[in-house]
């Protein structure tokens, strides 16, 4: 399976993972969405995510949402 990401362009913060490389299945509310890559099955998803547990919210929900918060200055 490959697994997409996006970022929102509302949201510096907000990623989310879909297996819709269009990224339809994405909250309206936080997009529009930008999509930043894919991981194909081979590839390992960032900031050390499981991706079984990556593969089975979207298998139950289409999509996935995470955060990267901003380091403090």
């Amino acid at each position: 399976m490959t697994i997409y990401t996006f970022s929102s362009t509302t949201n510096s913060e907000l990623f989310a993972f879909s297996a819709d490389r269009e990224g339809s299945n994405l909250p309206a509310q936080h997009g529009p969405w930008a999509l930043q890559g894919g991981l194909n099955s081979q590839e390992v998803p960032p900031h050390k995510f499981e991706r079984a547990a990556i593969e089975t919210a979207l298998a139950d929900g289409g999509f996935q949402l995470w955060r990267v918060k901003k380091k403090a200055s």
